[in-house]
């Protein structure tokens, strides 16, 4: 009982900690910025917070779960055990639908099968052509291409990765601004994600794929 009321009072501290965080930082930014918002300002202050944040997780005892499975069930309660656990260090305005990133894991990979993902805990096949400074596979059919995909040390740090490119990537800027929008209206449309996320793949059924798999798996 103590130790679950210590945890309790661990919550709560964070909690409130959190709020005088972005409180302090709000206000901050705006004397920073002359009463408008400086970009640095903003920026340093996003960034303290974030590890900040994460410190905390990391005290709450929330580790990066093993990715372990050995059938297609096992895999999918894998993946959503990851993608709840980088929520919790990522932006609200920042994350992507649990059930897509399920579904395009399990597709890219075989539902963890494939050889990118046994060898490199690779899940979601991202290339890299910086082959000198990234470590990488090769694909068996083509050793001479330029490019080469990434390896990571967990599943789950490709996970990330993936949520990352979503993010940051220039190709994926109308994704992010219909993200927003479903966002502030509070619910969820994958299919118009989807369809912004063209840049993803070639195929130009992909997007059809993955909502289908959504459906076969019963993705929520």
């Amino acid at each position: 009982m103590p130790k679950e009321e210590n945890r309790k009072s661990t919550i709560i501290k964070w909690v409130f900690g959190t709020l005088l965080v972005a409180l302090i930082g709000i206000g901050g930014s705006f004397f920073g910025g002359t009463f408008y918002p400086n970009t640095w300002t903003v920026d340093k202050l996003q960034k303290q917070f974030q590890k900040q944040e994460l410190n905390e997780v990391h005290l709450l005892g929330l580790e990066e779960p093993e990715f372990e499975y050995t059938d297609k069930a096992t895999f999918l309660e894998a993946t959503r055990r990851c993608v709840q656990y980088l929520n919790y260090t990522t932006d609200r305005l920042s994350r992507v639908p649990t059930s897509i990133i399920i579904a395009m894991a399990g597709v890219e990979s075989g539902w963890g099968t494939s050889r990118f993902a046994n060898e490199g805990n690779a899940l979601f096949g991202v290339r890299t052509w910086d082959l000198k400074n990234v470590a990488h596979m090769k694909a068996k059919g083509n050793p001479d291409a330029v490019w080469g995909v990434k390896k990571y040390l967990t599943k789950c740090q490709s996970v990330k990765d993936m949520i990352e490119i979503l993010n940051r990537h220039p190709a994926y800027e109308e994704f992010r601004a219909e993200r927003e929008k479903q966002i502030d209206a509070g619910k969820w449309d994958y299919r118009a994600l989807m369809v912004r996320m063209s840049a993803w793949s070639t195929n130009p059924e992909y997007a059809e794929i993955i909502l289908q798999a959504i459906v076969d798996n019963k993705l929520p």
